[in-house]
């Protein structure tokens, strides 16, 4: 069995996410998500809008994934690779090089993200509206 991880906050759940869910399952047979715990995103400076609970259950509904865990650490990427005997890490072509250090580890493929769509541009889509009433 092939084994699959890629890794992301997966908030505001969007066609790009479904899109790099889809084509990361097509690179094995069995992908692994790691999604960010609140308590990472804050460390990051980031907010989601929904729980990491939220977020793992949205994540656990959708087909192509078959296991939810949490990222807690920038450095867990090795030891999660391990741990899970993953042969694939996948992420998005915006992190293109930054996660090369795997290589020793797993095979690593970087994703074209979906042009047009993201949580960012629709967190400020919504603001907008917002501003407008």
């Amino acid at each position: 069995m092939k084994r699959v991880i890629t890794y992301g906050t997966f908030d505001l759940l969007h066609s790009g996410h479904i899109n790099i869910l889809r084509r990361a399952k097509e690179q094995g047979d069995y992908l692994i998500v790691a999604i960010s715990t609140d308590e990472f995103n804050a460390l990051k400076g980031k907010k989601a809008y929904y729980t990491f609970e939220q977020r793992k259950m949205i994540l656990e509904a959708i087909r192509y994934v078959d296991l939810v865990i949490p990222e807690n650490t920038w450095e867990q990427k090795i030891e999660d690779v391990q741990k899970y005997d993953v042969d694939v890490f996948v992420m998005g072509d915006d992190w293109e090089g930054k996660f090369d250090f795997l290589k020793e580890y797993c095979e690593v493929v970087y994703l074209p993200r979906t042009v047009g769509i993201s949580t960012t541009k629709i967190k400020k889509d919504l603001k907008e509206v917002a501003g407008k009433k």
